[in-house]
């Protein structure tokens, strides 16, 4: 990693993107960390989970426990199927 360097990450559904503003040479407590890099990722990309059309891939009644052997197959199908 470099100043100045920009990282781009999925996190969900959001890409996000930073800039490296400095660098550290040890692990840090996030608020100390967040005073590394400049969040260049645009509104847009923090809205795309709140759009009306946006509806989980499965819904499971609460309650219903763990799933089965079968609906973790159905579910891992769906991902496959998500990312193409």
């Amino acid at each position: 990693m470099r100043l100045g360097e920009r990282i781009s990450a999925v996190t969900g559904e959001i890409t996000r993107t930073v800039k490296v503003v400095s660098l550290i040479d040890r692990r840090v407590g996030a608020p100390l960390a967040a005073q590394c890099y400049e969040d260049l990722t645009p509104a847009s990309e923090y809205e795309k989970p709140r759009l009306a059309n946006f509806q989980p891939m499965m819904i499971r009644p609460k309650g219903s426990g763990r799933p089965t052997k079968k609906e973790r197959r159905k579910i891992e199908g769906l991902r496959a199927a998500q990312d193409g």
